[in-house]
């Protein structure tokens, strides 16, 4: 089907531009800001956890003591 145009899928970055531009009501400057702002939040989220995680580890350590030889 040499003559059929292809669908083409928007990507999921597109995708998610797009859905912040609609939130914005079509202001691209206010979409970027968002959606660096929530990129932002969850980074820190995630190193939150990352840190927590890190202390739990390091406690179980030192309560099971260090493995012997």
């Amino acid at each position: 089907m040499h003559g059929q145009p292809q669908e083409v899928q928007p990507s999921e970055a597109e995708r998610i531009a797009f859905a912040y531009r609609v939130a914005a009501h079509g202001d691209a400057w206010a979409a970027l800001v968002q959606a660096v702002e929530d990129a932002l939040t969850d980074l820190a989220e995630a190193e939150r956890r990352t840190l927590r995680r890190d202390r739990l580890i390091s406690r179980g350590y030192i309560r099971a003591g260090a493995p012997r030889s």
